[in-house]
């Protein structure tokens, strides 16, 4: 296994580097693997797990994903929110500025199109939802673990995205059981979560 136990002095430098690359094409491969029999329900009993926490019913403006390859379906979180009167945006990749644009949809098989690297997100015109009124942040990413760690896809984009939020705003983490690892390698910079939700069980992370 790529990660360490917690515990575990964490690698640093290049060691980092390869640690997150292994642990990243590992746990791909075991997403990539799962039945779409399995996955299906897994990604129903997530969507459940996250409409129910307080932090979902209270929050009004919710930056949520669409799904891409082997993640987790989060379509039916996103009209639960729309449902619900919340303003809801997805990510938008501004390749000139490796940054996220955050923009409202109301229906995402009208709104959202293929756009960087093939991800679902909204189309151009779109309105864009300043990180300001966020104020609850589906975090998507390749593996967690129980102390919030996150793996990303190696963009950074979400981490430079997650400083703009206002420091109040729920990070919440949906992720299959399988993404769920000992310890995540990550450096002290790295940004965590608040909660990671899997299929069976809520991790809830103090701040």
């Amino acid at each position: 296994m790529a990660n360490s136990a917690e515990g575990a002095p964490a690698p640093h430098g290049p060691a980092l580097r390869e640690a997150k690359l292994a642990l990243r094409r590992e746990r791909l491969a075991a997403r990539d693997a799962l039945p779409e029999a399995t996955r299906a329900a897994a990604a129903a009993a997530i969507v459940a797990r996250l409409a129910a926490l307080p932090s979902f019913a209270a929050a009004r403006c919710v930056l949520l994903t669409l799904p891409y390859r082997s993640e987790w379906d989060t379509r039916e979180l996103v009209r639960i929110a729309i449902a619900a009167g919340k303003t809801v945006a997805i990510p938008r990749v501004d390749t000139a500025a490796r940054m996220l644009e955050a923009r409202a949809i109301v229906d995402p098989d009208v709104d959202a199109e293929p756009g960087f690297r093939g991800i679902p997100e909204p189309r151009a015109g779109r309105p864009r939802i300043e990180p300001a009124a966020i104020d609850w942040v589906l975090v998507p990413g390749v593996a967690f673990d129980a102390a919030g760690r996150r793996l990303g896809y190696g963009g950074g984009y979400y981490d430079r995205l997650l400083p703009l939020v206002p420091p109040s705003t729920p990070r919440i983490a949906g992720a299959f059981d399988l993404q769920i690892v000992p310890r995540v390698p990550a450096a002290p910079h790295d940004l965590t979560v608040d909660a990671v939700v899997s299929e069976s069980r809520a991790i809830l992370i103090p701040r």
